[in-house]
This record gives C-alpha cells, sequence and structure tokens, in this order.
C-alpha cells in the first residue's frame, strides 16, 4: 500500500488547485512536476504563487546550522507552512520535531510520520485528547509536549485522559507569559500552581517550561532578553523543588523568527540542571522568509556573519485592465496574497519577450477581493494589459494557507515540485 507521500504525488490535478494548466488536468501531481514545464510559458494561470526552491533549501539548512552551532534543538513550527514535505526536509536536517498550534495541525503531522511533535496551546479539547491518547498508547516511541497554562486546564485535561483510558501520561510544559501579552502564567506563583496541579494528577507528566517571547509588548532585545531569563528562572526553581523528578530531561522553549540571536545568548546562559537540559528553539517562518515583516526583524540583521535568509516566495499576476493614467489593475488579490502585515511590493515586471525587469516606481495601494490596484509613479509607465507582475509579500503564515499546492520553480524557472499544503 502506498504511503503518505507516495499518495501525494499520485494526486490528480485538477480545478482544486489554482493557477495549475488546464490541460494538466487528469494527471498526477508527480506527472506534472517530471515535466518540468516552465512557470511563465508551461501553461500555468494567473494569479499563480511560485516559490524557490534554491532559496527554501538555503533558509531551512541555514538555521539548521544556527540551531547546531548554538546548541539548540529546533522544533520548527509547522503551522508556517503545514506542508509535510516541508516537514520531512526539517527533521532530515536535524530537528527535534514539529510545533503546531492545534490540533488539526498535530494530526497532520502525525499522518505524515513526524515522530515528536510539540504543541503550543494548552490542549482541553476532550475529543483531540482522545486521538492523543491513542496515538500515544499505539506508538511508545511518539512523544508529544503540550502546553499547560491553569489548573482549570490540568482538571479538563485529566478528565479527558481518564475518560479515554490513556496508558502513558502526557508530558507537558508550564505555559510562561507577560501581562498584557497572549497565554501563559504570569508570575510565578501562577506557574507553581499549574505545576502543582499537574503533579496531583497521573495523566500528565512536567517536562519542562515554554513560552513565546514574541508577544513581550513593545519587545526589544533587552526586554526580550529579560523575559527569556525569567523562563530560564522558572525552570531552575522547578529543578531546585523538585518538579521533574518524573521526567529523564528538562525541555527549555521559546522562540519564533525575529529574536533566534537573543533566544541562543540566553539560552547558554541556562543554569546547570538536574539532568539533560533541551534547550528549544520554535522558529517558523524563517522557511520561506518574506519580503516585508520578517524581512526587516530576522536577526541575521543584527549577525550577518552568523547566515542571511532569501524570501522563497512570489505571487505572480496578469494586468487585466488600464481603466486610468498610471493605474493598472492585477488579477490578484486578497484571496491569493498576504496582506495582514501590510501590502505587496512589486518586485519586477516580466515583459512579452520573458524578461523581468526591476520594479522601480510601481505601487500596490489597494487590494480588493481579486484585483491589486497598482500606481505608477509619474514619469513611470504603468505595466501593459497582459504582463505579468512580481508581488512580493509580507508574513509567510498567511502566504501558504492561500495555495494548497504550490508550483516550485528552480533557477532557470522550471516547475520541479508541488508542494502540498494542509490547512
Amino acid at each position: 500500500m502506498a504511503g503518505p507521500f507516495d499518495q501525494l504525488s499520485q494526486e490528480i490535478v485538477d480545478s482544486r488547485f489554482k493557477g495549475l494548466p488546464p490541460d494538466a488536468a487528469g494527471s498526477t501531481v508527480g506527472e506534472l512536476a517530471a515535466q518540468r514545464r516552465d512557470f511563465a510559458t508551461g501553461g500555468f494561470t494567473t494569479p499563480l504563487l511560485t516559490a524557490s526552491a534554491d532559496a527554501l533549501d538555503h533558509n531551512l539548512r541555514t538555521l539548521a546550522a544556527f540551531a547546531d552551532r548554538h546548541g539548540l534543538a529546533l522544533a520548527p513550527h509547522g503551522k508556517t507552512s503545514m506542508a509535510p514535505a516541508l516537514f520531512h526536509r526539517q527533521l532530515a536536517l536535524g530537528a527535534w520535531g514539529i510545533t503546531v498550534a492545534v490540533p488539526h495541525q498535530a494530526r497532520v503531522a502525525r499522518e505524515f510520520g513526524v515522530g515528536r511533535i510539540f504543541l503550543a496551546n494548552e490542549l482541553v479539547d476532550a475529543a483531540a485528547l482522545r486521538w492523543l491518547a491513542g496515538e500515544q498508547d499505539a506508538d511508545p516511541a511518539f512523544r508529544c509536549v503540550v502546553y499547560v497554562d491553569s489548573p482549570a486546564g490540568v482538571a479538563l485535561m485529566d478528565a479527558a485522559l481518564r475518560e479515554a483510558g490513556a496508558i502513558r501520561p502526557v508530558e507537558v510544559v508550564v505555559e510562561w507569559g507577560v501581562p498584557g501579552g497572549r497565554s501563559g502564567v504570569r508570575d510565578a506563583e501562577g506557574a507553581a500552581a499549574v505545576a502543582d496541579a499537574v503533579a496531583g494528577v497521573e495523566t500528565l507528566r512536567l517536562v519542562g517550561v515554554a513560552g513565546y517571547e514574541g508577544e513581550v509588548p513593545d519587545a526589544d532585545a533587552a526586554s526580550v532578553r529579560a523575559w527569556l531569563d525569567g523562563l530560564g528562572a522558572l525552570a531552575a526553581r522547578f529543578d531546585t523543588e523538585g518538579r521533574f523528578e518524573r521526567s529523564a530531561e528538562i525541555i527549555v522553549s521559546a522562540g519564533g523568527s525575529a529574536w533566534f540571536d537573543v533566544l541562543a545568548a540566553s539560552f547558554a546562559e541556562l543554569p546547570a540542571l538536574s539532568r539533560p537540559t533541551v534547550r528549544m528553539l520554535r522558529a517558523g517562518a524563517y522557511v520561506s522568509h518574506d519580503h516585508g515583516r520578517y524581512r526587516e526583524v530576522t536577526p541575521f540583521r543584527r549577525i550577518p556573519e552568523e547566515g542571511s535568509l532569501r524570501p522563497a516566495f512570489l505571487l505572480w499576476a496578469q494586468v487585466v485592465s488600464r481603466p486610468e493614467a498610471g493605474l493598472a489593475l492585477l488579477n490578484g488579490g486578497k484571496r491569493d496574497i498576504a496582506h495582514d502585515l501590510g501590502l505587496p511590493e512589486v518586485v519586477g515586471v516580466r515583459s512579452p519577450d520573458g524578461t523581468v525587469g526591476e520594479g522601480a516606481g510601481l505601487t500596490v495601494v489597494k487590494l480588493s477581493d481579486q484585483h491589486a490596484f497598482l500606481q505608477a509613479r509619474e514619469g513611470v509607465e504603468a505595466p501593459a494589459v497582459g504582463e505579468w507582475v512580481a508581488l512580493g509579500m509580507s508574513h509567510p503564515c498567511t502566504i501558504f494557507d492561500r495555495w494548497p499546492l504550490i508550483p516550485v520553480v528552480d533557477g532557470r524557472g522550471a516547475v520541479v515540485e508541488l508542494l502540498r499544503t494542509f490547512f
């Protein structure tokens, strides 16, 4: 029987998937990829999202190398891509496991063979806990580490797991938050109360502490470092109090794609603990990087000697109207383009002869559902009807989810892979 990855290549190309060549309908994904069609001349329709094979590979290797140099266990956040093929490349490059946020994402990761999952949310859904208990009990090698941030949550988890007849306890980490932030305990006393609740049940096992420094209000290097140091201090306090006696190791985890340099510095100075310490980084957006938010906040701007990331995505849209002087309407809009952290920027214009020129003087000023309003600066000619415009976007987490099958192109523009996502 074909495994999950074999089934992906055997999926039939049809109208469910945006931008794919109409004349490829009925062929399999694997067959289409094997044809190595040019993304611009091979029958693909606009709007079309493409991902650079070189940029994806570069980014995956760059952060894996950073984590290795700094003694970090990388558990990339899978919610960014929800692409099992990328999960497995991350694991092949040494990732500890894959981080997820909600039960559906955990099920996708598990379906495609991920053996270690970090679920960065308190899990109080009884149906999801039944599923998790079944997965754990069926596979002794499978690990799933889950946030807890309240005694009430602990009670709900315990009740659901007991009702499910769970044999193995679920591993949990107390979530360390920040006043004014998102979830997580607000102080050490609150953390102790959660840890006490965990100690009082047999269905859960405390294995560490974790959180997300991106929620620190008005974050800068100093405030993020103070928060991370507080997380480490909580781990040390819990260890001194004997709270990790049922665990073979202690997990201390944080980290998105904006502060992993500060995390590395803080975690390097964690005090010696009684058990082996897993210093875990959970960045996700680095996979594809972007032309906006993460281009501005990536730590590699502060530490260029450590590496760099490359934006992998381009949204290709076509000029379908030039109703006014200096205004062009593209056929890609909110349904296709990430826009929650800023409008896209024009990266290039492809002329009919195939050359791609710069997009200087062209600005996306507005999006509607299926159109982008492209304004040309005075003295700059707007692209002609029919021309293709390449848009760079901000925020990877809201790019992947708009495209269930993403053409991956090599340096010559040939589609060498079709990346399946599951949102």
